[in-house]
């Protein structure tokens, strides 16, 4: 039987995959801080991540953090597959991490190469932000009675689900280096998907657009965090808006 570690696997993204590849011929293992057996802090290592790794025939890395300490928690997953023997690290990623010289996406893209030079199989997924992360923003820039957005800034959010979809059928196959990104259905105004947020949550906000500075902030104004031409996705931000409060009404 086939082993996958999944790394940040009760995290957003995570718990997804852990569910889909946990319907298939494998057993699963899920990596987390706090996750046992196999609670692990990747960015400090030590004889838990060997234990957890031992055995592993693929890793699904999806632990990650704007925070910082990425990159050190690749370098100690890398070593510790290299002397466990793993045959593939599926490693997701975004969209624009080489072209937008934002601080989380530079993390992110030097991941990719550590991965990439690891002489270990390897398959990495860009995809673009998802919904959630979306929702979380708004959500923090609608705390005040006036809503500051970014000026002419766009997005194209895709539903955590089809990329947990996406990666444990890449998790099931063998590597394939950098395949196809996936982008959400719709390349949106920052704007629109502020309305419609405030209208499924029943707020009132005057929005207000605020030009910003900055080689991040011109990036993603040029659009270099999108997908046109991968918009894959199915869901949209409002569907994806609706199932959430009808979880909410539903307790769930």
């Amino acid at each position: 039987m086939t082993t996958i570690l999944v790394t940040g696997g009760t995290g957003t993204l995570g718990r997804h995959v852990v569910e889909r590849l946990r319907t298939g011929a494998q057993e699963v293992r899920v990596l987390s801080r706090h996750s046992r057996p196999y609670a692990v802090d990747l960015r400090r290592g030590g004889s838990a991540l060997d234990a957890a790794v031992t055995g592993v025939d693929t890793i699904v890395h999806c632990a990650s953090t704007p925070r910082g300490g990425d990159e050190e928690a690749a370098k100690n997953l890398v070593a510790v597959a290299r002397r466990a023997g793993v045959g593939h690290v599926v490693y997701i990623s975004i969209v624009g991490v080489d072209r937008v010289p934002f601080g989380y996406y530079r993390a992110k893209f030097a991941v990719e190469r550590l991965i990439e030079e690891s002489g270990l199989g390897w398959t990495v997924l860009r995809t673009t932000q998802f919904h959630d992360l979306v929702l979380t923003v708004l959500r923090g820039l609608g705390r005040s009675p006036v809503m500051p957005l970014p000026a002419r800034l766009k997005d194209q959010p895709i539903e955590v689900a089809e990329v947990a979809d996406r990666l444990a059928e890449l998790a099931r196959g063998g590597p394939a280096g950098r395949v196809a990104d996936m982008g959400g259905p719709e390349v949106r105004t920052l704007e629109s998907l502020a309305r419609s947020y405030l209208e499924a949550t029943g707020r009132r906000r005057a929005v207000v657009k605020v030009p910003l500075r900055g080689a991040a902030y011109r990036a993603f104004r040029a659009g270099d965090h999108l997908a046109p031409e991968h918009a894959v996705g199915k869901g949209t931000f409002e569907e994806f808006l609706a199932a959430r409060a009808e979880r909410v009404r539903a307790g769930r």
